[in-house]
């Protein structure tokens, strides 16, 4: 690499290592687990949503979901904030 390259690089290793030594202790911490529920979860979680609505609210890519396992066989997991986002804080 070419010395003025490296010099740019060394510059950015230097400029991110401060941005995240700038950061709290406590606020590197703060991250909480994401908590995934499946479409009969949601239903339990939410009082008066069905199980279809949930599955459109998926297929309309409305909340954040995954999809375990392999094909469209495998089981749907929806992300509890992003559905009570979706729903006002409805609970």
């Amino acid at each position: 690499m070419k010395r003025n390259q490296q010099e740019v690089i060394d510059r950015i290793l230097d400029l991110l290592t401060e941005l995240v030594d700038d950061e709290p202790v406590e606020k590197q911490a703060e991250t909480k687990p994401m908590e995934m529920l499946t479409i009969k979860e949601c239903t339990a979680a939410v009082r008066g949503i069905s199980e279809h609505t949930v599955r459109k609210l998926v297929a309309q890519g409305r909340v954040r979901y995954i999809r375990t396992g392999e094909g469209e066989r495998g089981k749907i997991l929806i992300n509890k904030q992003s559905l009570l986002d979706y729903l006002g804080g409805a609970t």
